[in-house]
């Protein structure tokens, strides 16, 4: 696989089939200083990284949607295609189990707060592709 060039812009995808656990994840993460993509399932989220994964840094997907996958499988599958691609998985009610999450993936308990999500992804993305509001 070739090494990707830095993006202008830092892209995250966020999958939840919740509207509004979506739009408060979208909104965290636009604050935070990412455009951001969404889907209701990872059906769509899959035909989205297949389409947009030379520009996205971050997926944020929920666990448990409707569709063949569930976020532990989106997790997976996107980091096996995208390694680039930095992953948190959420969820209210599913802990992850051995071998759920990805190598290098973060797992946060619903609900969390803005200061909760940035904080993780202060550590987690690597400078290059942090939004400049989580930098320094």
């Amino acid at each position: 696989m070739t090494a990707l060039a830095p993006p202008t812009s830092s892209f995250a995808l966020v999958v939840d089939d919740d509207a509004l656990i979506r739009m408060d994840a979208l909104t965290i993460l636009e604050e935070a200083g990412f455009e951001t993509l969404e889907a209701a399932h990872a059906d769509a989220a899959v035909d989205l990284l297949h389409e947009r994964h030379p520009h996205l840094c971050l997926l944020f997907t929920d666990v448990h949607m409707p569709g063949r996958l569930d976020g532990f499988a989106l997790a997976r599958y996107a980091a096996e295609r995208w390694p680039h691609i930095s992953i948190v998985v959420a969820s209210g009610q599913a802990r992850p189990g051995p071998g759920d999450l990805p190598e290098g993936a973060r797992f946060l308990a619903k609900p969390f707060s803005a200061e909760i999500v940035r904080d993780h992804l202060k550590t987690m993305l690597p400078d290059d592709r942090k939004p400049i509001p989580l930098r320094g």
